[in-house]
């Protein structure tokens, strides 16, 4: 299997997964992944959802019902060049100031959450990323099926020395696992990609 895997705390539960079945993965950044999805250097991954649209995807990802906590805008100027859906869910929102996210944000202050934004306007949850495929499709989804039909239980060592390299705390690190963060997808997210999608198509940029 080649997999490309986001490298931030949102993904630990997926990473913990893979590495109990002896899968290896092909660690970076959101936008680093997308470029290595869309060149088929690896067959599947979470794919930014705004490079996600018309791909062959199952119904899972990185999704958040209200605040996130990882997705910011701050003060200053600026995009995350790590990201892709972000920058332009800050553009979708009309919310100006610097975008931050992944592991990096949790140590920024009075930041404005652009989850809790998007659900403040639209009461909808929103997606952040999807987990699609280049190839062997019906392979991952028997891995994904897998993964998403129980709860992963991180251990409290891993997570613990997680916590201290990103700059937060293990009950936060384990609270933004268990109550923030979700994978499952349905009907209301679908609901939300979709309104995602075209507020997407109408920014220019």
């Amino acid at each position: 299997m080649k997999i490309g895997h986001i490298n931030y705390l949102n993904l630990l539960p997926f990473y913990q997964f893979l590495k109990k079945k002896g899968i290896k993965v092909r660690k970076s950044f959101p936008a680093e992944v997308n470029e290595w999805f869309e060149k088929r250097k690896i067959e599947a991954a979470f794919i930014s959802s705004i490079k996600a649209k018309n791909k062959k995807c199952l119904n899972v990802g990185i999704a958040a019902k209200k605040e996130v906590r990882s997705v910011l805008v701050c003060k200053g100027n600026g995009e995350d060049l790590h990201s892709a859906t972000s920058n332009v869910l800050a553009k979708v929102l009309n919310i100006k100031g610097r975008v931050v996210i992944g592991d990096k944000a949790f140590r920024e202050k009075n930041c404005i959450d652009l989850a809790n934004e998007w659900y403040k306007k639209y009461k909808l949850p929103f997606v952040f990323a999807l987990f699609c495929v280049n190839k062997n499709y019906f392979k991952y989804k028997k891995l994904i099926n897998s993964f998403t039909k129980q709860k992963q239980k991180i251990p409290y060592l891993m997570l613990k020395k997680e916590a201290k390299k990103i700059g937060i705390t293990t009950k936060e690190a384990k609270e933004y696992l268990d109550k923030i963060i979700y994978y499952k997808l349905t009907w209301r997210e679908k609901k939300a990609l979709k309104k995602f999608w075209k507020k997407a198509s109408k920014i220019k940029n």
